[in-house]
């Protein structure tokens, strides 16, 4: 969601990323945040994924659109003759499901209701962006922080809520 709450994600049915089913635990929509899995070899035991604020994601898109348009806006050619790029973006850092709650925790004050059940067939151990291409290409860096994410999308909840 964005810092001020004016727009973010509205999940229709199951959301299908963790912090809306974070937000949606926090704001007593669910019972409890089920978290799959605490026996990965990572530091904690829970899996490991990219989080990116999605504001820090549009502005690479808006950077990403500028560069397409000023290399490829010669309409004489057809669209499978023009040269497209393909850009990682993320934080290029990983962050475990247990560090996101606890961060979730710390920034926001509010407890979690969760807990450890099996994993999900299929999860893989860590999965994180390499945005070495976009950093140099594009210039382009995430900016944000897990904690200003998180705090965006608590806001955002509370917001839709009436909390």
């Amino acid at each position: 969601a964005h810092e001020t709450a004016e727009i973010g994600e509205l999940p229709a049915g199951v959301p299908q990323n963790l912090v809306p089913f974070i937000t949606q635990t926090a704001a007593g929509l669910r019972k409890e945040l089920s978290v799959f899995g605490d026996d990965y070899p990572t530091e904690d035991g829970s899996c490991i994924r990219d989080y990116i604020h999605v504001v820090d994601l549009a502005k690479a898109h808006v950077i990403a659109l500028q560069r397409l348009l000023s290399k490829n806006n010669d309409t004489s050619t057809s669209l499978s003759d023009q040269n497209f790029e393909v850009f990682n973006l993320g934080t290029g850092r990983g962050s475990s499901v247990l560090e996101v709650v606890n961060s979730f925790e710390r920034t926001t004050g509010e407890k979690l209701n969760y807990k450890i059940v099996d994993r999900r067939p299929g999860d893989v151990i860590s999965v994180y962006a390499d945005t070495k291409k976009a950093n140099e290409v594009l210039g382009w860096k995430s900016e944000k922080t897990m904690e200003d994410a998180l705090k965006s999308a608590w806001k955002w909840e509370k917001k839709i809520r009436n909390l």
